[in-house]
């Protein structure tokens, strides 16, 4: 096996923690190219799409990547800012916050960055810092809620990859998933309460989460029962009676069988059933993108207010709000506490370094 390049180590370095985030990942700019490039990545992934690889690939590049990034590309320029690609933007945002936070608290033997499962920053691009810069304590931590076998699992692929061709790899700790976490619950409700402090209530709260294939759920991907329970403890917390409020799924593709009911369909029949406000969040997104900024509150708006609605409003995902960030500063210490201080590791790497340069010396 072929290892990477030698990396920029000394054994007097000082060792260090790092807390890596981690998000789904952006095209570099709301174009064609960049987003036949994307999608490439992104839908070449088999924990993406579980369709037999030959199959799959030629529909990918003689149907889909010929087809759908000059659709996906308008729908980008329609949310994208002069920063760039709101994912992009927000997940900066938590990053800097984060790291602000730790490095009060850990000095800056704690080093705070972030990646992209696809896309830029890479995964490997930025662990590959990190390990240079000295981290030999590495804590990964997915910006995904709810784990699931295509978002969770496939950022540890992708860190699992990075390391089969490292000499040396650090101690990890892998967060598969929050969905539970009382101070990820409260900073929803938070920002529930704050919008209707200012807004007032709609007939209903819809809480729409990413879609993923039936056929996952029935292979045992635990990603709709963990849905589920976030709307039930986010549910308790706002004291919210039964029927105030829906747990819908968006973003299907193809023709399969999708996660239900969907948030397109359930907009659409709403009216119908005399709901004539409707109030939607996506708890599952950390962060503001194209599914939240466009799918969520333009398309499924308008089908909302042409099937007969009155008033549509989108919850802003948490992006990087003081609760938001207090929740994954919660998250990060609960992981760091079963590590020693760095100190302790430094110490002894130095009196070790000591007694082989005097081995040396005398030889």
């Amino acid at each position: 096996m072929a290892y990477l390049g030698k990396q920029n180590f000394s054994h007097r370095q000082a060792d260090k923690t790092g807390v890596l985030l981690t998000n789904l990942g952006t095209p570099d700019a709301p174009e064609a190219p960049a987003l036949r490039r994307y999608l490439r990545e992104f839908l070449s992934d088999p924990r993406v799409v579980e369709i037999p690889r030959l199959i799959w690939l030629i529909i990918l590049h003689g149907i889909i990547l010929r087809v759908r990034p000059k659709r996906s590309a308008e729908a980008y320029a329609s949310v994208w800012s002069d920063a760039g690609s709101p994912l992009l933007v927000n997940t900066q945002a938590q990053c800097t916050a984060l790291r602000e936070r730790l490095q009060q608290r850990y000095g800056e033997q704690l080093e705070v960055d972030f990646a992209m499962r696809y896309g830029k920053p890479s995964v490997s691009s930025v662990v590959d810092k990190m390990l240079n810069a000295g981290v030999r304590r590495l804590l990964v931590l997915p910006l995904y809620p709810q784990y699931s076998g295509s978002t969770t699992g496939s950022t540890f692929d992708a860190v699992a990859k990075d390391f089969t061709q490292r000499r040396w790899l650090p101690h990890l700790h892998f967060v598969a998933q929050y969905h539970d976490e009382p101070a990820y619950i409260e900073a929803l409700a938070s920002s529930i309460r704050e919008h209707w402090r200012v807004h007032g209530r709609a007939d209903l709260l819809v809480l729409s989460y990413h879609g993923v294939p039936r056929r996952y759920l029935d292979q045992g991907d635990p990603y709709h029962c963990q849905c589920h329970a976030t709307t039930r403890l986010l549910a308790q917390a706002l004291e919210l009676p039964e029927g105030s409020f829906r747990t819908t799924f968006q973003s299907r593709f193809g023709k399969a069988e999708w996660l239900q009911p969907y948030t397109d369909m359930t907009m659409k029949a709403l009216p119908k059933q005399g709901i004539k406000s409707v109030q939607v969040v996506c708890p599952g997104f950390s962060s503001d993108c194209l599914e939240t900024l466009e799918e969520i509150a333009v398309e499924n708006r308008d089908y909302f207010i042409e099937a007969g609605g009155e008033r549509f409003e989108y919850i802003p995902a948490l992006n990087d709000r003081i609760e938001h960030i207090d929740a994954l500063e919660a998250i990060v210490d609960r992981q760091l506490a079963s590590w020693p201080a760095p100190s302790q590791d430094n110490t002894q790497r130095e009196q070790r370094y000591l007694e082989l340069k005097k081995m040396e010396e005398k030889a």
